[in-house]
């Protein structure tokens, strides 16, 4: 076994202790904020009312959770996100290998995919609901429909971006355009492709909500909307705490897949 040297260790040292460093300050940023909201909230320097406090949220949560009733909101919404990020990945990914194949027809598409990524996806949540109706199916295309343009348009700049040279070499070996995409151009875009599915994933919950506040009667995105109407802060901030777990732990999977994939490289 090859001994680790002196200047080794002390980089790993100081390396853990940046890493220590880092956690630390995070939970200590959040700890802080919830002890400085709680401590506002309970000596009126805010109005409790609207602002609610963690004690109220955390109380809210559990006596939901002892009715079964926020199960329901969570997993119609992570359904939903998780569907429309697959579909959206699966399309994205047959789009952008379809005009990579066809030079002619990606510059035929370009400007309308520019157009289309840049238009408020709000927008085209009343169209869907008039085309579709009040039902899941339109909450998982109001979903698509936030991330799909831009992820189409940047994973086929990833394939038109591949090493020429190793285009060149397949063809020169007598390969056809399909050895070129099977054997260079998906293999060096999976790193892109991973990125691109981090983004995504955020963005598809992003389209969900916005999906639940106009054709919903469940889901975290109906309840933030109800809750307002209602002025029922607690299951506000309740739904919207949930929903920033919800994507930190759907990036942490993606993470996950990512360190995975670096590994058998």
């Amino acid at each position: 076994m090859n001994k680790i040297s002196h200047e080794q260790e002390r980089f790993l040292s100081r390396l853990r202790r940046h890493r220590m460093i880092v956690r630390t300050a995070r939970v200590l940023i959040l700890v802080l904020f919830l002890v400085l909201w709680e401590v506002c909230a309970n000596t009126g320097i805010i109005d409790s009312f609207i602002f609610s406090s963690p004690s109220r949220i955390a109380l809210c949560f559990y006596e939901m959770v002892v009715d079964r009733s926020i199960f329901l909101h969570i997993g119609i919404t992570l359904y939903e996100t998780i569907v429309s990020f697959l579909l959206v990945t699966l399309f994205s990914i047959l789009i952008a290998v379809l005009l990579w194949c066809n030079r002619k027809l990606s510059e035929i598409l370009e400007p309308y995919l520019v157009v289309l990524n840049s238009l408020p996806k709000s927008a085209l949540a009343p169209l869907l609901i008039v085309w579709l109706g009040a039902t899941p199916t339109t909450i998982i295309v109001a979903g698509m429909s936030v991330a799909i343009f831009g992820s189409i348009m940047n994973l086929y700049t990833s394939f038109a971006t591949v090493d020429q040279e190793k285009i060149k070499l397949i063809y020169t070996l007598h390969g056809t355009r399909r050895h070129a995409l099977f054997k260079v151009v998906l293999p060096s875009s999976v790193p892109a492709v991973i990125s691109n599915m981090k983004v995504n994933i955020g963005l598809c919950l992003v389209g969900v909500v916005i999906g639940e506040f106009l054709a919903a009667r469940n889901g975290l995105g109906y309840l933030i909307i109800y809750s307002s109407q209602v002025f029922k802060m607690n299951w506000l901030l309740m739904s919207i705490v949930l929903l920033c777990i919800m994507a930190m732990v759907l990036y942490a999977v993606i993470g996950v897949v990512e360190k995975l994939y670096n590994r058998k490289v």
